[in-house]
């Protein structure tokens, strides 16, 4: 790996992470109807790492995050439900990226990984608290992704338009 994609990469993990805290210290806009969800900003740098670089820089870039913004949070549970989440929206997101984006735009991809993060978190939550009655909240999560990943692929959309020659530039160098 050359220098200048490591320093990109640094960046953008380094971006995640700031947003993965800001999102952490302000007010839940769902806490009405859905408590414990969030918008997941840092999934805007997750999808852009996806689209320019693939799948292993991305699970890097997100589990780093993920792991890093736990720590920094002060709370070892989240680490674990973070990092699951990561994992497999990433990994949702690449499969759908990868082999279905003829009838999936990033904003598709972007709902699949918002799902997926929900999936893997209410799994983790069943294995912790050995209750799978908790999936009953899947529902209500779901349709919360569809309005959180409608954002965040509009936001990586449009971050992508505005940067993708330099993107190109760093990956060609």
């Amino acid at each position: 790996m050359n220098t200048k994609k490591m320093i990109h990469l640094a960046m953008l993990t380094s971006v995640g992470l700031g947003l993965h805290i800001i999102e952490s210290v302000i007010p839940n806009l769902f806490t009405a109807f859905a408590p414990g969800a969030k918008l997941g900003l840092a999934n805007i740098v997750g999808l852009i790492t996806l689209a320019i670089y693939g799948i292993k820089y991305a699970l890097t870039v997100n589990l780093l995050r993920s792991f890093i913004g736990g720590i920094a949070s002060g709370v070892a549970i989240s680490t674990i439900y973070s990092i699951s989440g990561a994992f497999v929206s990433t990994l949702l997101m690449w499969i759908i990226y990868r082999f279905f984006r003829k009838y999936f735009s990033l904003i598709g991809v972007s709902v699949f990984g918002a799902l997926g993060h929900n999936i893997a978190q209410l799994t983790v939550a069943s294995i912790i608290i050995k209750n799978p009655k908790i999936f009953t909240y899947l529902p209500v999560l779901t349709l919360t992704s569809i309005f959180t990943g409608i954002f965040i692929g509009l936001t990586a959309n449009y971050t992508l338009s505005k940067t993708k020659t330099n993107a190109d530039y760093i990956i060609r160098t």
